[in-house]
């Protein structure tokens, strides 16, 4: 993982630790929603790279691995040797203890889910949050626990299961807790990482959109200098932002390449062609492949063959088109921070792929270009905040995603115009009675799927046999685990009686109530 905020103006960062916990990234979120600029780094970082980072503090992670094995994860010496504040997270409170002389054991007592806090001293890491004698509600997730503190500790915490749930040494400024204050399920836990980050740190609340904005301005055209910059734009968040952003810091520099592989949504290439073409005046070349790709996915059935058709006809399609416009010396791609903490597992090594996640995958080296990649510190919702401060249009700020292969993995089985149309009006209506109802917001993200299943239907005094449409709807923060939305029945039976008396081609409507796990977002 590089280091970015080396080159910014910001001068106030945390360095969180990963030591392979399912919810660090909700602890950079945190910090971030504090207002100060952070990064993930896998626990076993050299020491090289974390002075460079500079940080006023660290954040040490939870962990699936038990800190008494052999193999257990330890944070580098050079935590404790550098003075700095440290603040341990469930497994970072054990290996805290462990590391600094105290004693840790696997326990027959575990604890899973909300506990109940009992604050029994006071501590800055509680100021203005709890005081002696509070109760609160917790989430714990371990199996060993501390059962001896290292010299200099004192216990400011209990729970049931955990008789050192928080512990402070206020001396060396090093805190630790036995719960999780990064998730919803601890309601306080925010409060108290931004005590840690803001009070004690002294870390300035300065991560703002505006500021970044500024200082990757002022990075791009470092970077890119009076070089050319050609960006695949597919029309979605990442792409549009990423767009405006290097289109502010280098004008005419940049040419937008959006290849229309006809699989996307009713007036979506207009959308894009308008919005990019007339309102910023971006340099666009809007290339409409769609016969040949659909010629190429006709009768394919396989969903990881559709994807590798997709994702092969679009490389050669933007690889045509930007040998055309000739002299770009770098690609623009629209990667978020989550990416790129996908791609670096705590060890340090590879991590287990299930998707691909840019459009552009491979291009960078067939075409020899360097990368542009100014999202690539952001969180989804920071790179909404990004739109509105470059001032994109609230309704393209807030679509929800779409997947690069687009609707050829919303129809399961073979894929054809006909099915493409009448997934295409589905979806619309389905997305028009959300937005009706109040509750796009609310949603991560939301389609109709064509499914290759036929069934017998009445329609007036005739018998039908037509497709099933299912609905999917899903509440989530990153995409990596969703839950089903909890639509009214009445609005599901509004939705379901609009699409089958509109859609020709559809006679039974569905819906999906499958979380992720265990299933996934995406039907293909």
């Amino acid at each position: 993982m590089l280091l970015f905020c080396t080159e910014t103006s910001l001068t106030d960062r945390i360095l969180i630790l990963d030591f392979g916990s399912q919810v660090t990234q909700l602890i950079a979120r945190r910090v971030r929603e504090a207002g100060v600029y952070c990064e993930i780094m896998p626990f076993n970082t050299d020491a090289k790279r974390i002075k460079e980072f500079d940080p006023k503090g660290i954040i040490l992670s939870g962990s699936p691995h038990s800190v008494t094995t052999e193999d257990g994860p330890r944070a580098p010496s050079q935590v404790w040797d550098s003075k700095l504040p440290v603040f341990g997270i469930c497994y970072g409170e054990q290996t805290m203890c462990a590391q600094l002389g105290g004693e840790v054991h696997g326990s027959d007592h575990r604890e899973f889910g909300r506990a109940t806090l009992q604050i029994k001293e006071d501590a800055a890491l509680f100021d203005g949050v709890w005081k002696p004698g509070d109760t609160d509600q917790v989430w714990m997730s371990h199996g060993d626990r501390v059962v001896r503190l290292p010299e200099g500790f004192k216990v400011v915490a209990v729970s049931d299961g955990a008789p050192y749930a928080a512990i402070a040494n206020e001396a060396r400024k090093y805190y630790a807790v036995q719960f999780h204050p990064e998730v919803v399920h601890t309601p306080r836990g925010a409060a108290l990482i931004k005590n840690f980050v803001t009070k004690i740190c002294g870390c300035k609340a300065d991560w703002t959109m505006a500021a970044y904005k500024e200082s990757m301005i002022a990075k791009i055209r470092a970077q890119v200098g009076s070089g050319k910059v050609i960006c695949g734009l597919s029309g979605g968040v990442d792409s549009s932002v990423a767009a405006v952003l290097i289109h502010e810091a280098i004008g005419d520099q940049l040419t937008c390449i959006f290849v229309d592989h006809g699989l996307l949504r009713g007036g979506e290439a207009e959308q894009v062609v308008t919005l990019f073409r007339d309102n910023y005046n971006i340099p666009l070349v809007h290339r409409d492949a769609s016969d040949l790709f659909l010629g190429e996915l006709k009768s394919v059935t396989d969903p990881e063959t559709k994807r590798k058709i997709i994702g092969r006809l679009f490389i050669d399609v933007f690889d045509e088109e930007a040998h055309k416009i000739g002299g770009a010396q770098f690609l623009a791609q629209g990667t978020l921070y989550p990416d790129v903490i996908e791609s670096v597992s705590f060890t340090g090594g590879p991590s287990v792929t299930i998707k691909s996640h840019h459009n552009v995958g491979g291009l960078p080296e067939r075409m020899n270009l360097k990368l542009v990649e100014p999202l690539r510190e952001l969180f989804k919702d920071e790179v909404r905040a990004l739109g509105r401060e470059l001032g994109l249009p609230e309704k393209m700020i807030r679509r929800h995603p779409f997947p690069g292969p687009g609707l050829a993995i919303r129809i399961p089985g073979d894929i054809t115009p006909e099915k493409l149309d009448i997934l295409r009006k589905a979806d619309a209506i389905y997305l028009e009675e959300i937005d009706k109802a109040g509750l796009y917001d609310q949603i991560w993200q939301a389609f109709a799927v064509l499914l290759p299943v036929k069934t017998v239907g009445v329609m007036g005094d005739g018998r039908t046999y037509d497709h099933v449409c299912a609905l999917r709807a899903v509440t989530s923060t990153d995409g990596m685990t969703a839950d089903f939305y909890p639509f009214e029945p009445a609005l599901l039976g509004r939705m379901a009686t609009r699409i089958v008396n509109e859609v020709k081609g559809i006679n039974r409507v569905v819906y999906d109530y499958t979380s992720k796990p265990p299933g996934t977002i995406e039907w293909e």
